[in-house]
């Protein structure tokens, strides 16, 4: 199937040609008007892998940047070429889109600042607005063990008296220079060369006291009560990264000490943000069989949360994403920080490395419309290049847009089919059956098939046709049978490229 790369990308609205196509393919099927199943190495010319063994990668120590998830080295010329242009669509895409992200103490304790701030380097100098949110849980820990204070939890929550919220300060204002240190790099041959990034922090936070509960005074423990989202939107706009701390202020001038999650969230709620990621010391969230599940509806995740501890800090990621999408955030992402790039990995593989939940259903099968033109002319570009497919210019995609439907996968089209019925015949060709190989496997090719049925059916049409040299037996499996060019309604038959000597299999509705 003509390669193209669904990422998880933020909201579009349509598809509007955000689909990923490269050229260079083992093609697996020919086809005279564009049925065609392709088969090749990747858009990415097989840099970034769609799938890969998680536990070979996952090093809680991350003492080194290169031993994790590597790209192979380039082979040649035109193989970078082709995977910097699929590159081009996702820049597009997340151009001045507002991305959370929330990671806590430990991972700078362990050593993965520098990857990180460098991969947000990168993400800012494509255009995206990033809100840093940190943790301190071990700084705190440390500063407190210095004075020799036991820690108090209930509930969840760390009971903050004077002298833990005086290590509370003192913690969150090393972990702030650290960050702004490294973000402050700039030496040459790194990826922070010329990087030039402005970070600005603040009292953006208004916070109240979380109280007594259940006869615990949690005292300096604080919660959010107010976002300066207007201040926040200011920054962002200037090119500026935030970076904020767990700490709130109240208008009497007190200071809270507040988890990393609830800020993550209040401010990803607040700025109506299209990402909150999570940077999670677990992989994701697994289902009972213990096995990754890469994304959640708002209904799955809430029915995951309620079997979980409460106590547990994945209960508490899971919350926290689950109330920034109930507050407009459309996606909300936990993924593991022990694995070095997993916020790249997550934006820009189609099925991410963590987990995400998402508002809404992300997936769709609809009928194009003349936004997908691009996305189209993106994803069959491949095969018309290596000539499988006959070349269409975007001319003949727009006057046959209506003939199209399209699978979207938050908002990128990794998937298309056409019939172009004759009526006076009751028959219906489907042509340019293509599907992305990161969703091979999937059923979205029986899927697309089984929409031209049924359009094809409501159309009046007793039969189906495709024309094709190599997917015979794909389609032989799903009730099609071999038949002639004689069978050809005659206006088909007529533009018969003999030369080509597909086969034509039909199908009777």
């Amino acid at each position: 199937m003509a390669r193209a790369i669904s990422s998880r990308l933020p909201l579009t609205g349509s598809s509007g040609g955000n689909s990923i196509g490269g050229t260079g393919f083992a093609t697996i099927v020919r086809a005279d008007r564009g049925t065609c199943f392709g088969l090749g190495p990747g858009a990415l010319g097989g840099a970034l892998s769609p799938t890969f063994d998680m536990g070979a990668h996952y090093n809680p120590a991350m003492n080194s940047q290169t031993d994790l998830v590597s790209l192979p080295e380039t082979t040649n010329h035109s193989q970078f070429v082709e995977w910097l242009r699929s590159v081009a669509p996702y820049i597009h895409a997340f151009r001045n889109k507002t991305f959370v992200v929330a990671f806590g103490g430990e991972l700078v304790k362990e050593g993965g600042l520098n990857a990180l701030v460098q991969d947000l380097a990168l993400l800012h100098a494509m255009g995206m607005q990033i809100v840093l949110v940190h943790g301190s849980r071990p700084q705190v820990e440390e500063q407190l063990q210095l004075h020799r204070v036991v820690s108090e939890f209930a509930l969840g929550m760390r009971i903050t008296d004077l002298r833990a919220l005086e290590a509370a300060k003192e913690a969150a204002g090393e972990v702030r220079l650290d960050i702004e240190a490294a973000i402050s790099q700039g030496l040459p041959n790194t990826p922070m060369a010329h990087a030039r990034i402005s970070i600005i922090s603040g009292n953006f936070v208004t916070a109240r006291p979380v109280g007594i509960l259940e006869g615990v005074d949690f005292q300096h423990t604080g919660v959010v009560r107010k976002i300066d989202a207007d201040s926040l939107r200011q920054s962002l706009s200037s090119r500026k990264m935030v970076l904020l701390s767990p700490l709130g202020f109240s208008p009497t001038g007190e200071a809270f000490n507040l988890s990393m999650e609830d800020v993550a969230s209040s401010v990803a709620i607040a700025l109506r943000a299209d990402k909150l990621i999570f940077l999670t010391e677990m992989p994701g969230i697994a289902d009972e069989e213990g096995e990754l599940r890469r994304e959640l509806s708002l209904e799955e995740a809430q029915q995951i949360h309620e079997t979980m501890l409460p106590e547990s800090d994945e209960a508490s990621y899971l919350k926290h994403a689950i109330r920034s999408c109930r507050g407009g955030v459309p996606r909300a992402h936990m993924v593991p920080y022990s694995l070095d790039g997993s916020v790249l990995l997550e934006l820009f593989l189609h099925d991410g490395v963590g987990t995400m939940i998402s508002y809404e259903n992300l997936e769709s099968l609809r009928e194009a419309s003349s936004d997908d033109v691009g996305g189209i002319l993106q994803l069959i570009e491949p095969l018309e290049v290596d000539g499988t497919l006959v070349r269409r210019g975007r001319h003949q995609i727009e006057r046959d847009i209506d003939h199209f439907s399209v699978i979207e996968h938050d908002g990128v089209l990794f998937g298309c089919a056409a019939l172009y019925p004759y009526p006076q015949d009751r028959i219906g060709e489907m042509a340019c059956l293509t599907v992305a190989p990161e969703a091979q496997g999937s059923g979205d090719g029986e899927r697309l098939l089984k929409r031209i049925e049924q359009r094809a059916r409501a159309r009046g049409l007793t039969r189906i046709f495709v024309l094709t040299t190599r997917t015979e037996h794909w389609f032989l499996k799903r009730g099609f049978v071999k038949a002639s060019v004689e069978d050809l309604p005659e206006d088909r038959r007529r533009f018969y490229n003999f030369q080509r000597r597909s086969l034509v299999l039909m199908k009777q509705l």
